[in-house]
């Protein structure tokens, strides 16, 4: 159950990032409200999993997975730039991911 609680964390994790620019600077009610509900969720099936997986791995994992998702929906959603090294550095920070799933 902690990897799954993990990446729930890190999906949460995606959600408030996105949010903060939604909310902008927290002067948008709802916006704002959701975000600091993603904050919480996140940080609470963070420590869910934390129960039994080691806080490097956790964190690294929670991070990456966060990253990754919110870079992808930067680009969907806001129309972020897109070119050759920003997904060369997605894909060192999957394989660190997967190493450390790998490991774990």
């Amino acid at each position: 159950m902690e990897w799954f609680y993990l990446a729930i964390a890190g999906i949460f994790e995606v959600g408030w990032a996105i949010g903060l620019k939604y909310s902008q600077g927290f002067t948008k009610t709802l916006p704002s409200i959701l975000t600091i509900i993603g904050m919480v969720a996140s940080f609470y099936f963070l420590s869910l999993s934390l129960k039994s997986l080691p806080i490097g791995t956790a964190y690294a994992i929670w991070t990456g997975i966060g990253t990754i998702g919110t870079v992808l929906l930067g680009i969907i959603l806001f129309k972020e730039p897109i070119n050759v090294m920003r997904m060369v550095c997605i894909v060192f920070i999957v394989s660190g991911v997967i190493g450390l799933r790998r490991i774990s």
